[in-house]
Parts: C-alpha cells; sequence; structure tokens
C-alpha cells in the first residue's frame, strides 16, 4: 500500500509541473505595442509559491499518507502477529491435545499390558503350581515306584519280565512241556494216541532286562532276555524240578537320528515279523501260550548281525547274516557215507549227550556260511507289510565206494574212486505278509505270512527238514511251505481273543537207486505198522509200531505237514502302576500227516500188520492254561 501512495504523490507532483510551465509559457509572448497603463492591481502570489504551497500541501498529504500507511503496517504486523500468535497457540494446543491423547492411550496400553501382565502372573503361578506339583509326583514316583533305574546316564529296565504258571492238557501224550513237539503228535491209535497228559510248569517264566543310553545322534540299546525251558543232563521233574536258565536273547543295537540301525547278537531272526520297521524287541509273536507257538510261524531265534535303514518312517529296507543249522537229513534208504555234522563235543561247550537208544541230543552242522537275510518293510498308512528272501548253503563230505550196499549202512552207489570230496547246494525261500486293524483303534486285526522255497524247513515253526540225500550223498535240499494266518479281537484295553490258523508242509523228494526209492516222502516206505496198536502178546509191544525198519509194523513214513488251529485269549485282571496280573486260556486242534507208503500185504492184516491206506495221521486236542505276574 506504501508503493501505492508514493507512486500517486509522483503523479500529482508531475502534474502540477507541467500545468505550471504551460502557464509560464502562455503569459510571454513578443511585445509589439506597449500596452496602455492601467490601474496598478495588487501583486497576487507567485506561480512559484503556488507550486510551493502546492509541494507543500502535497508533502503534508504525502507524510499523513506514509504515517497512515506506517500506521497500518504496524496494524497489519500486530496483526501478524496475533495471527502467528494465534497459530503457534494453536498449534500448541494441538500438539498438547496429542500429546494428552498419545498419553491417553498410552495410559491404555499400560492398563491393558499391566491387566495382561497380571492375568499371565496368575496363569504362570497356576502352572508353576500344577508343575510343582507334578514334578514333585513324578519325583516321588521315581523314588517310590520307578519306570527305571538310572546309572550313569543309561536307563535301565525290567520291562518284558514275568512270572508265569502255566498247564499243558493233551488228549494224545507227546512227552513234552509246555512246548508242543509237532512232528512228535502221536500218531492215530499208537500207544501214546491212547494216553493223555497233563503237566503243570513255571518253566516259561522269563527275566527280561534292558539298558539304554541316548547320544544326540544315536540311541544304543543292550538286551538280555532268559527263561528255564532249557534242560541241563541231570535235569527232571522227579522231585525239584531242576530246570536250568537259558538264553533267549541277547543282543546290542545303536540306532541313529538318520535312520540307521545297526545291531548283533542272539534274537529273533530278520524273517520274523516286526511291528515297527525293521527294528529289534517289535516282533509280533503269536498270542498262544504254548511256547512253540503255531506251524506256520516262521522264526528262529539266533545269532544275527543286522543293518537297517528307515526311509521316512514309511520304507524300510534292511540285510542280515544269521548263524545256520542243518537239520538232519529226512528220507529213507539215505546213504551213510557222508560227513555232514557232529553231536557236539565238551571240549567246544556244545551238548555232547545221548538219549537212552544212543541217538545225539543235539546235532551240530559243519555249517558253510551263515544264512543271508535281505527284507524290505512298507507302513503306507495302513498295516505293515513285508517282503524278504533267504538264502541257505549246504554242505556235506562224501566218502566214496567202490562196492554199493543195499542197506543205509554204507554207500548206496558205487564209485571208480574212493577220494573223499565235498559236494554243496543252495536253498533259497522267499516270504512276505501283512498285518492291519479292520476297525479303528485295532478292534479288529488281521494277519496273514508265508514262506516258500527249498531248504528252508528250519524256519518253520514245526522244524520237519531241510534236505535229503540222493543215492550218492549228495544234498538234495526240499521244497517246503510255511504259512499262518491271525485274527486278533481287543474290544476292551484289557481283553484280547486271538484265532489262528496254520501250516508247515514238506513236499516228496526222492529218487531211484536201481529199483530202491531213496529220499524224502517215498512210496516205498513201509507203512504196514502206522495206527496200529499191538496186541499184547507181542514179543516188544512199547516199540513195534514206532520202530524205524521193523520187519512186522514198520512206520517209516515222512512228515508231510502239521496243521494246527488254535482259539484263546488273555484277560488283563489287574493293570496298573504295581504290575500287571494277566490270565489266558489256549484251546488248539492239531493234525500231523505222513506221506503214504507201503500199506504192507493183506495177508499180515490178521497179525495186525497192515495198513489199508498207506498213509497216517494223528490229531491232538489240547488245552492250555496261564497265570501270569508281569513287572510294570
Amino acid at each position: 500500500m506504501r508503493f501505492r501512495v508514493h507512486m500517486a504523490a509522483a503523479a500529482l507532483l508531475t502534474a502540477s509541473l507541467v500545468i505550471s510551465y504551460a502557464q509560464t509559457s502562455s503569459t510571454t509572448p513578443a511585445k509589439k505595442h506597449a500596452p496602455a497603463k492601467k490601474m496598478a492591481e495588487p501583486a497576487g502570489p507567485t506561480v512559484q509559491e503556488q507550486i510551493q504551497e502546492l509541494r507543500t500541501e502535497m508533502q503534508g498529504q504525502i507524510d499523513q499518507l506514509k504515517s497512515d500507511l506506517a500506521n497500518k503496517d504496524e496494524q497489519l504486523r500486530q496483526a501478524q502477529q496475533a495471527a502467528a500468535d494465534a497459530q503457534a497457540a494453536a498449534a500448541k494446543a494441538e500438539a498438547d491435545a496429542t500429546a494428552q491423547q498419545q498419553a491417553f492411550t498410552e495410559n491404555a496400553a499400560a492398563v491393558t499390558t499391566l491387566q495382561s501382565t497380571v492375568s499371565d502372573l496368575k496363569t504362570n503361578q497356576a502352572s508353576l503350581a500344577d508343575t510343582v506339583s507334578t514334578e514333585t509326583t513324578n519325583i516321588k514316583k521315581q523314588i517310590t515306584n520307578p519306570d527305571a533305574i538310572y546309572f550313569k546316564g543309561t536307563t535301565l529296565s525290567f520291562t518284558g519280565s514275568f512270572i508265569a504258571a502255566e498247564t499243558s492238557n493233551r488228549t494224545a501224550a507227546t512227552g513234552g512241556d509246555v512246548n508242543t513237539p509237532f512232528t512228535g503228535v502221536p500218531l492215530q491209535n499208537s500207544e501214546a494216541y491212547n494216553l493223555s497228559e497233563f503237566y503243570g510248569t513255571g518253566r516259561q517264566s522269563r527275566l527280561a532286562f534292558r539298558a539304554t543310553g541316548k547320544l544326540p545322534s544315536v540311541t544304543l540299546t543292550g538286551y538280555y532276555e532268559m527263561d528255564w525251558l532249557g534242560a541241563g543232563v541231570t535235569s527232571n521233574s522227579n522231585q525239584s524240578n531242576s530246570y536250568v536258565l537259558r538264553q533267549r536273547q541277547l543282543w546290542a543295537d545303536a540306532k541313529t537320528t538318520g535312520g540307521w540301525d545297526i545291531s548283533g547278537g542272539q534274537g529273533w531272526s530278520l524273517a520274523t515279523e516286526t511291528t515297527q520297521g525293521l527294528t529289534r524287541g517289535t516282533e509280533i509273536l503269536p498270542a498262544t501260550i504254548d511256547a512253540q507257538y503255531e506251524p506256520g510261524f516262521v522264526w528262529t531265534r539266533q545269532y544275527g548281525f543286522r543293518l537297517s535303514k528307515d526311509f521316512g518312517k514309511s520304507f524300510f529296507l534292511g540285510a542280515a547274516v544269521e548263524n545256520a543249522e542243518t537239520l538232519n537229513p529226512g528220507g529213507n534208504n539215505l546213504p551213510s557215507n557222508v560227513l555232514l555234522g557232529s553231536a557236539g563235543t565238551s571240549g567246544g561247550l556244545f551238548n555232547a549227550g545221548e538219549s537212552a537208544s544212543g541217538s545225539n541230543l543235539a546235532n551240530y552242522s559243519f555249517n558253510y556260511t551263515p544264512d543271508f537275510i535281505v527284507k524290505m518293510a512298507l507302513e503306507p498308512g495302513w498295516g505293515h507289510w513285508e517282503v524278504f528272501g533267504i538264502e541257505r548253503n549246504f554242505r556235506d563230505r562224501i566218502y566214496p565206494c567202490l562196492t554199493a550196499t543195499s542197506t543205509s549202512s554204507g554207500c548206496e552207489v558205487a564209485s571208480a574212486s574212493t577220494t573223499p570230496y565235498n559236494s554243496t547246494a543252495v536253498g533259497a525261500g522267499i516270504g512276505g505278509g501283512f498285518r492291519g486293524p479292520l476297525v479303528s483303534g485295532n478292534k479288529v486285526t488281521i494277519g496273514l505270512k508265508g514262506l516258500w522255497g527249498q531248504g528252508i524247513g528250519r524256519y518253520g515253526s514245526s522244524t520237519i527238514t531241510d534236505v535229503t540225500l540222493r543215492p550218492d550223498g549228495v544234498i538234495s535240499p526240499v521244497h517246503a511251505f510255511s504259512a499262518l494266518s491271525t485274527l486278533e479281537l481287543n474290544p476292551t484295553p484289557k481283553f484280547m481273543m486271538y484265532f489262528n490258523y496254520g501250516g508247515d508242509y514238506v513236499a516228496r523228494d526222492w529218487t531211484l537207486n536201481g529199483t530202491t526209492q531213496v529220499g524224502y516222502g517215498n512210496y516205498s516206505a513201509d507203512m504196514s505198522g502206522c495206527g496200529i496198536e499191538p496186541a499184547s502178546t507181542s514179543s516188544n509191544p512199547t516199540t513195534d509200531p514206532i520202530t524205524p525198519g521193523n520187519s512186522t509194523y514198520g512206520c517209516k513214513g515222512n512228515n508231510k505237514d502239521v496243521q494246527e488251529f488254535t482259539a484263546g485269549y488273555w484277560w488283563n485282571v489287574i493293570t496298573g502302576p504295581h504290575g500287571r496280573l494277566r490270565q489266558g486260556i489256549q484251546y488248539s486242534l492239531i493234525r500231523r500227516d505222513l506221506w503214504s507208503g507201503n500199506p504192507g500185504s493183506p495177508a499180515n492184516a490178521a497179525a495186525g500188520g497192515y495198513n489199508p491206506g498207506g498213509g497216517a495221521h494223528g490229531d491232538d486236542n489240547m488245552i492250555f492254561t496261564s497265570f501270569r505276574y508281569y513287572l510294570p
């Protein structure tokens, strides 16, 4: 505004100067005639005076305008200052309001945090109290009722140990205890078939001991299991029932977090079914009281070294080398000029005893190699599945003869050379099986397992035979088959019922030596005395029907198969922290069949020496009871 006032004053001043100059120029023209003198007029203000007066007046106005402008500038400055002060006050008020809001928010958050902290403190206090109570309870439990014993970082446990009071009752006597000799079931109408037997025993009582040590990347386990199902030379039931402690399992295991599992020692064969991958100690056995389990059950319990790998908890692969043992060759008219094994020698720590008839109580084969087993297991989400293979290598030493003999006491085939030599043969088998629940919670479980091959008889629970011999002494592995089916019902945690059906089968394997049939299951085997109980006038009634080679009452047929149906239950009467009291009953119907042979002559029928069918079988009804206390 001051600038505009200055401009207006300058414009007015300029206009005044222009007008004054114009008036001066118009009042001084050229002189032509002297004007007539007029009457003198009084002198007025001059132009200079007027300009000066105007200047003075304009200067006063300008000064007034400057003063007014200065006042207005001052007022504007004061107004701007007031506005700035007001804006500053407003900003301060806003800042104060924001600060108050922030303080309120912070106070609210602090209150919420405090409330949460108080709540957490209450929860932690309750949790701490519960933890202290739980820990106190656990400490008291570990002191008064420990699950395991801790020794230098190693856990020691006796879980699996039990004391058993059991009975076995058979309608046909086998001369066995709680173990049933499946190939010793009496034939129909034989002496023992007409007698029943009852035995009470505590020999299956078991003592188990496990030591476990955990390292950052590996878990070490040692396991020792024993019972009293062994017999020493002086063991008997006459008065003190003095049976000896027996080694069942004794192995060590190392399992890494990467899935590798290495173990060695005596235990269940890798061919035995497991429930968790291929891990030792998870074998699933028939639920029978009978300590020989069930025909068709595939197993051995022997030395073995195995290596397995877990691939993602669903696929498992393993291999094992296990101790081999060749069962004595089975069959008729076998040559005896061979060496396959021998009775044990006491100096070699083997059983060197003989039975009353002079036969060896134990046979130890001179093994060529161990048995080799590979196994694959799958757990795809339903059940446990297995496939496995077994390779066995048999060997004997043959002593040829220049002259053949007609009996089994010497060489069946003559040879151009009498130089002894070794002969080998390979046996092999393939097996598999599965086990899985039909109802959730494992209330109903089914299972099936089998093994087929040649030379695998000892892996069947009946242990019928592995091999036979050719007339020249060469080993011939016998074809065999074992299978076991299982149904288990678990309606409650305390009660379990089981149903098994299984069998072991061995095929015929014989050849001709001239007109003589040599080998296993041959048709020429004398069966005239099978199933015949001799009259009391017999010169030797207790041995004639069952003595191989008896000219009057022979029964030389070889075992064909053993089959058994079993039903039973287990009831956990008491289960708690102090142990388990368990009771069970088992019923079994077993049948043993022989391969048919020569029935004999009808002319011998009057003397009781004729078997019309040329075959024979025996059956037995068995009832077992068990009353056990298991350590917790």
